[in-house]
């Protein structure tokens, strides 16, 4: 066995111990997280704002901290990123991770001495995790690519900005950067297709082991290879052993994948957020339930507050994580060493396990459908399509779901736009059909609306192959940590597609 796999295990070994701590006193590990994130802050702009030493307790806190999202925070972003020191958090910031914002153009996630190095240390402790629960470790050896944004940084008031995949590319450990794929010229490259053909050429010829990066973009590159190559990936990489994904749901990718590949693949889902590093996959070996480890030591502390009570702005019914329960959709709402303080990131999860806490991302605050009163949510869509796909065999690339409200005739109906790997194999109304049975098994305020004759049964729409990567070019999307919403309350998205479908 090489030296670096060995050391690997030993690593993980010590890690796992490690940790114990925190995941086997989960509840003492977030109060020492929310006392020290009020002890720090003390004295910052934010600190002095909300009274930050009358706080002595979790009832205290949540009196003082209101939950808001960036617009309601942005006050004071707006004076951190102006150049001000000790408003949301002591100090200025090391970094501001740049994301879009939906009604606030570009939004300015601070980045903290305190919190860059969880990043880090969450990523690494997936993998070690992982070579602890198998005891595989053979892929250290191997080159690793990881499909990200840029890492050119620009300056803003003396603080340097850019996309987080990009920022956290300057961290990777020493140990790890002569493995390391693509090279830092390659990863500067900005034109996401241009990128990832030169990626294409700088990998064919290495010896892979670990592929990385957000599921629609990672298929674009294997696509590529195989194009070039005419053969599978596994042909290609033999020594491809792990897949790590996050950012959307793996579930309706994993068909294409699988024939894209030519076998199955090992793979560790994780949750990274500009704002933080939340969770990852820590169930191996075949035993693998949805959900995913909640990181509790990460100086990240965790409210939540079910949907419909969000929702209803009932926001004094937000608790913290030992008054949480299985499967109840919540919006999670977190306070952060990078300064963000009651704040809601606008995903719901759902958590599948409280020993230990374990979640999987149900969906998105603002993604859902409810032009009926029936608020779908992504989950319920996506375990619609996994059934479809499982009785019909079809391979599917992309889709997403738009109510139509108004059609030219008859009742309205939930249209999905799906694009499948092979159209004219497929069974369209076959697919239909067991969409729509499952929905209603998923949502029974779906299944009132069809049996009172509300809405007729969904209907697909086939999106010709690449009519959702021409979509998201058009948006200036393409690739990244840029995601396809799974679902919409209005027909943006669905009037967009209109140019790229199916002819029959």
């Amino acid at each position: 066995m090489a030296l670096k796999s060995t050391a690997a295990k030993i690593f993980a070994s010590f890690i796992h111990r490690r940790n114990q701590k925190w995941i086997q006193h989960p509840i003492a590990a977030q109060e020492k997280v929310r006392k020290n994130l009020i002890k720090k802050a003390l004295r910052t702009d934010f600190g002095r704002d909300h009274h930050f030493e009358s706080i002595h307790s979790y009832a205290d806190f949540k009196k003082r901290v209101p939950i808001r999202d960036y617009e309601a925070l942005r006050l004071y972003v707006d004076k951190m990123v102006a150049g001000s020191s000790d408003v949301l958090w002591p100090g200025k910031p090391l970094y501001y991770a740049k994301t879009s914002g939906t009604t606030s153009g570009s939004k300015y996630i601070p980045i903290t001495k305190e919190s860059m190095p969880m990043h880090i240390k969450t990523a690494r402790d997936a993998i070690l995790n992982y070579i602890y629960q198998t005891g595989n470790s053979g892929f250290v050896d191997h080159k690793m690519i990881f499909l990200q944004g840029s890492p050119e940084l620009s300056d803003k008031n003396g603080v340097q900005l850019g996309r987080l995949s990009g920022i956290v590319a300057h961290y990777i450990p020493s140990y790890l950067k002569k493995n390391r794929l693509p090279s830092w010229e390659t990863n500067c490259i900005d034109d996401w297709e241009t990128k990832v053909d030169a990626i294409v050429d700088e990998t064919l010829m290495e010896s892979m082991g670990i592929i990385s990066g957000i599921p629609p973009w990672v298929q674009m590159y294997f696509e590529k290879l195989i194009k070039k190559t005419g053969k599978p990936i596994k042909e290609i990489f033999p020594n491809f052993k792990l897949f790590i994904y996050g950012g959307v749901n793996y579930e309706p990718y994993k068909s294409i994948f699988k024939k894209l590949i030519g076998t199955d693949i090992p793979s560790i889902e994780l949750y990274p957020a500009s704002e933080g590093f939340f969770a990852y996959q820590d169930q191996h070996n075949g035993v693998y339930e949805k959900g995913m480890l909640l990181q509790l030591d990460s100086g990240i502390f965790y409210e939540f507050i079910r949907v419909e009570d969000f929702l209803a702005d009932k926001k004094e019914a937000r608790i913290c994580l030992k008054d949480v329960e299985i499967d109840v959709n919540y919006v999670m709402i977190i306070s952060t060493t990078a300064g963000l303080w009651g704040y809601n990131i606008g995903d719901t999860v759902q958590f599948t396990s409280i020993s230990p806490y374990r979640l999987r991302v149900s969906g998105r605050v603002k993604h859902y459908i409810s032009a009926f009163g029936e608020h779908v949510i992504a989950k319920e869509v996506e375990e619609s399509l996994k059934y479809a796909v499982l009785k019909t065999n079809a391979v599917v690339n992309e889709f997403t779901v738009a109510p139509m409200v108004n059609p030219d005739s008859g009742l309205p109906y939930h249209e999905w736009f799906v694009e499948f790997s092979d159209t004219d194999r497929c069974d369209k109304e076959a697919f239909a059909n067991y969409l729509n049975e499952q929905m209603c098994i998923q949502n029974s305020y779906y299944k009132d609306l069809i049996d009172g004759n509300i809405l007729k049964p969904l209907v697909v729409t086939v999106v010709i192959n690449g009519g959702f990567r021409t979509y998201m070019k058009s948006l200036g999307k393409l690739g990244g940590q840029n995601k396809l919403p799974r679902l919409s309350n209005n027909r943006k998205i669905a009037d967009k597609l209109q140019e790229s479908l199916h002819k029959y």
